[in-house]
């Protein structure tokens, strides 16, 4: 079998958590397994990175720079002398040279203030590259072979878009050709969240970047399964915070979990699961305090799912704009004005919906945008495209998630019906064309309600029958 097993933050955060990931390593090791794993850095640590970093260019003194050195350099060796004793000598000596390059790049950056994005991304990665070393130190020790590759040295190609990078084809053969042949011998460890791109400039893949490390590792190396090891159970029908009766989705569609993920549910980012679903190949959620537990299986879905709704989520700090106008009515190309300025402005647009009567469109964005849209669409008003825009801020958007949607008749109603008798008004619909999600907007204070309402709607808290 061929396995990529990726460990995030929590199980990677210190000795205990990297203890608990080697002994699951080792339990596929010795049923003679090819093994891929992919580390991320230790929680928290990639948010003091870009903190210090963000700090540089206003910083009076540089003082950011010592009191973070300090703090990586006792939490990683300190995790290295309590999982690899045997090597502490040689792993400490390569993570101490790889915090002195980091410190001296961030007195660049102090000195010049200056943060390009470029150097930023460089910045960011150190830290899967000062973990990845203690992990494949603990397996050495557990006696497992390994070896440590950067996500570069692994043959990550990657865009040049620095923060948000994506996986290049051409990468896949680059992958294969250095990958393969460790395999045989060794367990790779690989650092997550990194790439670079065919000049070999560092880049960093965004949100939930180790995630689609292993996926892109995974689709070129044609891999049995893929392996999310995290925090918790798996996949849930909603947040547990919001619904104590929320429980573990046993299996889950490629396109399900893109759904959810774009709709604020914590699962892995749609862009993650793209490898593995152009591929075919399952993906597993599975906690490492928690290894019994079966966890969640994300793959095509080809059997007929009999559960409707699969479940739903919740996502806050939202704004509605709307743009109303009689102006608007049979003009062509306002939609295309509006979308080319929000796009000029970095501002993702999350849901869309448009009045037959074409006098007005509302948009669902995040709130810290709002004011970059507002100022942004200014100039179409001067013009007199349309009449007026709003902003409301106090707004929340509720997705309803579920392959068995499609085609069955009955749904729509069967949600807004139970809606109207909770008496939560709905502020604005829409729905995509693969009818696997319904998503709507409420009022701020209705959003936990209305997910309470329809997972006791459709019954989510109990196991299909």
């Amino acid at each position: 079998m061929k396995l990529i097993m990726k460990f995030g933050g929590t199980s990677v955060q210190n000795a205990d958590s990297v203890r608990k990931a080697v002994d699951l390593v080792y339990n596929q090791y010795v049923q003679h397994d090819h093994l891929v794993i992919v580390v991320s850095a230790q929680r928290g640590v990639t948010d003091r990175l870009i903190a210090c970093a963000d700090a540089m260019i206003t910083s009076r003194d540089g003082a950011e720079i010592g009191e973070l050195i300090a703090y990586l350099t006792e939490s990683h060796l300190t995790t290295l002398k309590a999982v690899a004793s045997d090597f502490y000598a040689e792993t400490s000596a390569i993570i101490t040279r790889r915090i002195e390059n980091l410190r001296d790049f961030l007195q660049a950056v102090y000195h010049l203030r200056e943060l390009t994005v470029r150097s930023r991304d460089y910045i960011i990665s150190f830290g899967e590259r000062l973990n990845a070393p203690i992990f494949s130190a603990a397996l050495r020790q557990r006696g497992i072979p390994s070896m440590v590759l950067d996500g570069c040295e692994a043959g990550i190609l990657t865009t040049e878009n620095h923060g948000d990078a994506i996986a290049l084809p051409a990468g896949e053969a680059r992958i294969r050709s250095r990958l393969e042949p460790i395999m045989e011998h060794t367990v790779p460890v690989i650092t997550g969240f990194m790439g670079c791109t065919e000049k070999g400039v560092v880049t960093t893949l965004g949100r939930s970047g180790s995630d689609y490390s292993a996926t892109i590792i995974g689709a070129a190396l044609d891999a049995d399964e893929i392996w999310i090891w995290t925090d918790v159970d798996g996949i849930m029908t909603t947040d547990p915070r919001l619904v104590p009766e929320a429980r573990v989705i046993p299996r889950i569609s490629y396109i399900e979990v893109m759904e959810l993920s774009y709709f604020g549910a914590k699962v892995m980012h749609s862009r993650s699961i793209e490898p593995a679903m152009q591929k075919g190949i399952p993906v597993r959620v599975k906690n490492t305090f928690n290894p019994d537990h079966p966890g969640t299986v994300i793959d095509g879905g080809v059997q007929k799912d009999s559960r409707v709704v699969k479940a739903i989520t919740f996502i806050d700090k939202v704004a509605a704009i709307t743009i109303t106008g009689a102006q608007m009515v049979g003009r062509p190309g306002v939609a295309r004005h509006i979308f080319s300025l929000l796009a000029e402005h970095q501002i993702n647009v999350m849901m869309i919906s448009q009045g037959s009567s074409e006098a007005n469109i509302s948009l669902i964005i995040e709130a810290h945008q709002v004011r970059t849209a507002m100022d942004a669409l200014l100039p179409l008003k001067e013009r007199c495209v349309f009449r007026d825009i709003t902003a409301n801020e106090d707004v929340c958007a509720v997705a309803v998630v579920g392959s068995g949607m499609a085609g069955m008749a009955g749904t729509a109603g069967r949600t807004f019906s139970a809606l109207g008798k909770a008496g939560i008004n709905v502020m604005m619909i829409s729905q995509g064309s693969s009818e696997v999600n319904i998503s709507f907007v409420v009022c701020q204070e209705d959003g936990p309600r209305a997910v309470k309402v329809l997972h006791d709607e459709f019954d989510l808290m109990n196991e299909e029958g």
